[in-house]
């Protein structure tokens, strides 16, 4: 062999052990792993650049998260037959490793660094996202790169009421799981947490973060372990930020005074930002004046990271602690203005508008067919979803001039936590067949805007006449730590989300929470603050509840009149061919007849029918040839039916769609006839018939008229 591995085994619960595997692969880059549970496998690497770019003042880490459809032994779809473009589940789940690694490198490190974590196998029945952010932790651990973890990842669902850690595929179907969330953490504390829930309490939820925490406690030991064996626990040396301390209490001296006045002035979001701007501006003047334009351009960028760093930050910070005061004068607990509508758009079959202090969402919903449902053609997840959410986020929403140029990782991030929050309340595909498209536009920011979604969500949803189960509200929290003082923010703006230490988005009903995502920037967060926190939100929700049910207090009681009409039948399955036709000729055609949409599922041993159109008529005519294709002729029975042609020896008549009898030459009248000329009748003939045997053989129908008159006719 030329290759040294080193292997660390993790002992989950029932059995189950996760490998890390380092030495074997990709040994160029900076490090990098094989995490394995059954047959699943991750590749984890990081490289990063030796050095910052110039003018870097931020940490420039780029994780990419990539699922092979090898893994699964699956082609990709597409003419090109390759993998490209990543999928939003690839999106989501880079996000929650970014979510956790970046808090974690050094405040002062500027350097590009690159994670990637590449599924090149995988277990039908495991979920690799659980593995995800462990495999890209172990990476780290095995390199040179400074890094404050270790940090791991895990799943955590709740199954007829017990906690398991990383649950497979199978265990969570069924509908015996209520709590799915991701919870990403360091030995110590608690860095992410992101998931849905089915109405559970806050007390179940934070002991499910700490059911989760305990577990990740053995995965970060494991690496540390592995570090010290592979030799990796002494980082690499830089120095990636200048810094002049005398320049610092300069900038300071000069500026917080004024920066806190400022802050404590209650003015809108954009005055407030141009008022700090000239306060800089005029220390950066003042500089040039007393040092010359070439020592500014030496030391604006140091000077701009002092003021935000040593006067923004602080003062903002010590208004909240100090004095209890917000930077729009609120309190701690207070919700800003609130004001709503419903059927704002006329021409959409639901719409809202939610506006939240300067945030706001104009919210449109869209009913449409099965074939509208959202396509998953996943590595290990194929189908649709008949429920989808799109949330925009344009750069007009917070006044920045420049173009959109397609949809952002946060789109998609903050479309899937509102998504969450409000699917365990659309009702069944039995209660509402219509596929469902939620449509967010942010058309202002500052601060809260997926949780604007969530109550423009709930709002377009009522205002559509779609039975939501209940109004789902939503709320973003916020956190100041310092010093052993806290205080914890309602309802937090765009600056307190920057400048402070939490990131807490609850959504729920009257009745528990159904989707939660948290980022934690500080240590030593404890369950006491947190669960002080999430009572802090049960009230602010119920608060903000109360106000979308002043606007609607629920759905309407039917769809607006515009709206398709959607009606499901069921089919026995035998009758499902004869539905579509040969080459699906009958389905076609009875779409064109009645302008109606069909379509077809399968389930079991029946077949199940949706028929869309704008037409109330076209539908019913729809269904009424559906329920005759699909009938089955009963002797005795009388039918109104169509000649459809004349032969020899009688006549053949449709008595159901597409069911012909034959109605003999003897069974017209009870007189008799030589030839059919001498009956009268011709093809396009409408009669009445019985129905007076079916041949048990070969299923043929024999039909009679004269049974039908008196003797002598």
């Amino acid at each position: 062999m030329y290759y040294n591995a080193t292997k660390k085994n993790i002992e989950l619960s029932g059995g189950r052990t996760i490998e890390i595997e380092t030495g074997k692969l990709a040994k160029q880059a900076d490090g990098a792993v094989v995490v394995r549970q059954g047959d699943t496998m991750l590749l984890a690497t990081v490289v990063a650049a030796k050095d910052a770019k110039e003018d870097v003042d931020f940490m420039p880490l780029s994780v990419e998260y990539k699922e092979k459809y090898a893994a699964n032994g699956r082609f990709p779809g597409g003419f090109l037959k390759r993998e490209a473009r990543p999928s939003d589940y690839e999106i989501l789940v880079s996000r929650l490793i970014d979510r956790a690694l970046r808090p974690l490198f050094p405040g002062d490190y500027h350097a590009e660094v690159f994670v990637t974590v590449t599924l090149l196998s995988a277990d039908p029945d495991i979920q690799p996202d659980a593995l995800a952010g462990l495999a890209a932790s172990s990476a780290l651990a095995v390199s040179t790169i400074p890094f404050g973890g270790p940090i791991s990842e895990v799943r955590v669902a709740r199954i007829g009421g017990e906690f398991v850690i990383n649950p497979t595929f199978s265990q969570m179907e069924g509908g015996a799981c209520d709590l799915d969330i991701m919870v990403a953490a360091t030995i110590d504390n608690i860095m992410m947490v992101e998931g849905e829930m089915k109405e559970v309490s806050e007390a179940v939820m934070l002991d499910a973060i700490k059911f989760a925490h305990e577990e990740i406690k053995k995965q970060c030991r494991a690496q540390l372990e592995l570090m010290q064996e592979v030799g990796k626990t002494e980082k690499r040396a830089y120095c990636h930020e200048q810094n002049d301390w005398g320049l610092r209490d300069a900038v300071a001296g000069a500026t917080y005074d004024k920066v806190y006045e400022v802050a404590k002035s209650q003015l809108p979001k954009h005055e407030r930002s141009d008022r700090f701007d000239e306060i800089l501006e005029q220390y950066l003047a003042g500089f040039e004046e007393q040092y010359g334009a070439e020592e500014r351009a030496a030391k604006e960028s140091m000077i701009r990271r002092y003021f935000h760093d040593y006067s923004l930050k602080p003062a903002m910070r010590n208004m909240i602690l100090n004095e209890g005061i917000r930077l729009d004068g609120r309190k701690t607990n207070e919700i800003r203005p609130i004001w709503c509508e419903v059927g704002y758009l006329p021409a959409p079959h639901g719409s809202a508008v939610f506006t939240r202090g300067e945030t706001q969402s104009l919210t449109t919903v869209t009913l449409g067919t099965k074939l509208d449902e959202k396509m998953i053609d996943d590595v290990l997840r194929e189908g649709t979803e008949r429920f989808v959410l799109h949330y925009n986020f344009p750069p007009f929403s917070t006044g920045e001039a420049r173009p959109a140029r397609g949809l952002s990782r946060r789109e998609i991030g903050h479309g899937n936590l509102a998504l969450r929050a409000l699917k365990p309340m659309i009702p069944s595909e039995a209660e509402c067949p219509y596929a469902i498209r939620v449509v967010s536009d942010i058309l202002e920011s500052n601060g809260s805007s997926s949780m604007a979604t969530v109550c423009a969500g709930t709002l377009a949803l009522m205002d559509a006449g779609v039975k939501i189960k209940k109004p789902v509200s939503g709320i973003a929290m916020g956190l100041i730590a310092e010093g052993g003082r806290v205080a914890v923010l309602s309802d937090i703006l765009g600056d307190e989300d920057h400048l402070g230490d939490m990131d807490f988005k609850v959504t729920g009903t009257a009745d528990g929470i159904t989707a939660t995502q948290m980022d934690i920037k500080v240590d030593g967060l404890s369950y006491e603050v947190l669960a002080a926190a999430l009572e802090q939100a049960r009230q602010g929700r119920m608060y903000i509840l109360g106000k979308l049910t002043e606007t609607i207090a629920a759905p309407r009681e039917d769809y607006k009149p515009h709206v398709p009409r959607m009606v499901q039948i069921t089919i026995p399955k035998d009758f499902i061919g004869a539905v579509i036709g040969p080459g699906g000729k009958v389905i076609q055609e009875m779409q064109k007849e009645t302008g109606t949409t069909i379509t077809i599922t399968e389930e079991g041993e029946i077949g199940k029918v949706d028929v869309f159109g704008a037409d109330k008529e076209g539908v019913e005519a729809a269904i009424a040839k559906i329920k005759g294709m699909t009938a089955v002729p009963e002797v005795g029975t009388v039918y109104h039916g169509k000649v459809k042609s004349v032969v020899a020896f009688g006549a053949f008549v449709e008595i159901l769609p597409g069911k012909d009898g034959l109605l003999h030459i003897s069974e017209i009248a009870h007189r008799r006839f030589e030839t059919m000329e001498e009956t009268g009748i011709k093809e396009g003939d409408m009669m009445d018939v019985k129905l007076i045997a079916v041949d048990p053989k070969n299923g043929k129908l024999k039909l009679s008229r004269k049974a039908l008159l008196e003797k002598g006719q």
